[in-house]
């Protein structure tokens, strides 16, 4: 079902950064947790493992290949068995994974939602049967997870509004019709990336710079989807649309598939997010105007570092938290910082080795590489 996104419900972080640190819990047998008072019962004890639950390998290329190899590297330095299974967009699968892993010893529990309803029963089974339990990247909205690790996402969010800015000052743009492309109407992280961009942007439609043209979400975040819908949208506006706020590099490439088709690839510049192979070679070429790079690795880490101090009954203290609207509940923390990627600075993204520098540059890309120093 094809929907707006009107309303934007936002979960406001209070406090940036975040470091996890631990201390010998000197017995004491209650989880850090949220103010809700939603911690799980007991602390692990070594014993067991942890469990985590992965979405798809739909909405983006890291929920099959970087979040698993990360996680899993970093259970392995620690010696923790880790049982990380995907969900492959099925909400009846989730749950069964869930009851599998509680079932069978977990102490731990670590999601990524496919929208915030199927988490919370999740989280409520595993905070009854006394895990710890962890929001991984999306925060669940009433689930009352005792820790959440992330990126800032309204911040991503304003960094696709300001990357959106800067190529349309840098094409000489006069007035566009800029429309948005937004991810998927049940994942909050949608909802705060969109309320970053329009912080940036909505100045511009009140001082009549910009013209605020079509606004929907992508249900699912499928790319196939967003390919149609944006198609519709060029149709609405008579091919007028000059700017494209596409909330990560899956849809943009959708987007920039019909724009090729009017030969209006790289004339509309088209935001990003993932800093994916695709995307980087869209930059490269001309035909996207920004990515934001989010250091999976790091997340990813800081995660496995979280569920490993709670497998082992260590005490938790995180240096941020994120209020859940829905509960009025403040969530521990850990929130990453991201970083806006245009053509000139791609080569940050491969010396970081998030990815293979013979990905992106191959064929037809290995020249676009080195005028560019990737």
């Amino acid at each position: 079902m094809r929907r707006k996104l009107f309303a934007f419900a936002m979960v406001g972080v209070l406090t940036m950064g975040g470091v996890v640190g631990c201390t010998d819990n000197g017995g004491d047998n209650t989880a850090g947790g949220g103010d809700a008072g939603n911690g799980p019962k007991i602390y692990g004890n070594g014993k067991g493992k942890i469990g985590v639950i992965l979405p798809d390998t739909e909405s983006s290329q890291r929920w099959g290949t970087d979040d698993p190899k990360f996680l899993k590297a970093a259970f392995d330095a620690a010696g923790v068995k880790a049982d990380i299974q995907n969900a492959q967009g099925d909400k009846a699968k989730f749950a069964s994974i869930a009851d599998s892993m509680i079932a069978g010893g977990a102490t731990v529990l670590m999601i990524v939602n496919l929208d915030s309803g199927t988490g919370k029963t999740v989280l409520g089974k595993a905070r009854k049967a006394g895990l710890a339990t962890i929001d991984y990247d999306r925060l669940t909205l009433n689930g009352g997870a005792d820790y959440y690790v992330s990126f800032n996402n309204v911040t991503v969010g304003q960094m696709q509004g300001q990357g959106l800015v800067r190529c349309l000052k840098e094409k000489g743009t006069k007035a566009p019709l800029v429309a948005d492309l937004n991810g998927s109407p049940t994942d909050n992280n949608a909802t705060q990336f969109k309320q970053g961009y329009e912080q940036v942007l909505q100045p511009m439609y009140d001082s009549q710079a910009y013209v605020k043209g079509p606004d929907q979400s992508v249900p699912e975040w499928s790319n196939d989807e967003a390919g149609v819908i944006f198609e519709q949208m060029m149709a609405q506006t008579q091919g007028k649309i000059r700017g494209v706020v596409a909330a990560n590099d899956g849809l943009a490439n959708a987007a920039i598939g019909v724009l090729k088709k009017s030969k209006l690839n790289g004339v509309v510049p088209v935001t990003g997010q993932d800093a994916t192979v695709q995307g980087l070679q869209n930059i490269l070429a001309g035909d996207q105007c920004m990515t934001v790079y989010k250091p999976i690795k790091q997340e990813a880490e800081a995660a496995a570092n979280l569920a490993i101090k709670l497998f082992k009954g260590e005490k938790i203290e995180v240096g941020g938290k994120v209020k859940d609207v829905e509960s009025g509940a403040y969530v521990p923390a850990v929130l990453l910082k991201p970083q806006l990627i245009f053509k000139e600075n791609v080569k940050d993204v491969v010396q970081d080795k998030f990815v293979d520098r013979a990905d992106v540059c191959k064929d037809a890309f290995e020249k676009l590489c080195t005028e560019n120093g990737v």
